[in-house]
């Protein structure tokens, strides 16, 4: 069992994978901290080996300060997988959207994507963990992503940037060749240029494995 505000005394906090929204900046240095340290302690020990305590001393944080935005280890590691789906969109589709097309963008989003990865080796392990930790989660991550890669799959293929397709399904293949180009190429091996393999994985999307 986590400790809850319950057992502890502290006033209850909003459910589970939602932090209390901070009405100032100072909040909201707060809750980044936290974030942050969280990231960094699970992303270390895991989810059953992490502890509040710690990551209230990587964020420099009292106790009463994380109880303040989550209500137990659960609650800020849910919060977690959203805020760091959120970073990793955040990051990547402006690339998207400055490529000069949607086949350029599906280059340079994958190549925003491997550099994002480098610098945020955590994500796999608390993405991968909360399959077991908080499933709903899991999938939410990974569903909404699909949906909106579905529906800007549809919208290229009306400005007549790619072909006709099912894009639900066109979504989830090139979402899971992107999951394990990062982890292949982001967290086991980071040498390779991030150009070249997304040069690579561009010409797989374009061309397709047929004979030319």
């Amino acid at each position: 069992m986590t400790e809850t505000p319950q057992s502890s005394g502290r006033a209850a906090a909003p459910a589970a994978g939602q932090a209390k929204i901070p009405r100032t900046e100072r909040g909201r240095r707060t809750l980044r901290l936290i974030l942050d340290a969280a990231a960094e302690e699970f992303g270390e020990r895991g989810y059953h080996e992490g502890s509040i305590a710690r990551i209230a001393q990587r964020a420099d944080v009292a106790i009463g300060s994380f109880y303040t935005y989550f209500s137990s280890k659960e609650a800020v590691f849910r919060a977690l997988v959203a805020d760091m789906s959120r970073q990793v969109r955040d990051h990547v589709v402006p690339y998207i959207l400055a490529a000069p097309d949607r086949l350029a963008g599906e280059r340079a989003g994958l190549a925003a994507y491997l550099a994002f990865v480098r610098t945020h080796k955590a994500l796999y392990r608390i993405i991968d963990e909360s399959a077991f930790v908080a499933e709903d989660a899991y999938r939410r991550h990974y569903a909404d992503v699909a949906e909106g890669y579905a529906a800007s799959l549809q919208q290229a293929f009306g400005r007549g940037e790619i072909s006709d397709g099912d894009w639900q399904v066109r979504a989830w293949a090139i979402m899971g060749m992107n999951v394990f180009l990062g982890l292949k190429f982001g967290v086991w091996d980071d040498e390779r240029s991030v150009e070249d393999i997304a040069a690579a994985a561009h010409a797989l999307i374009a061309n397709g494995i047929g004979p030319r």
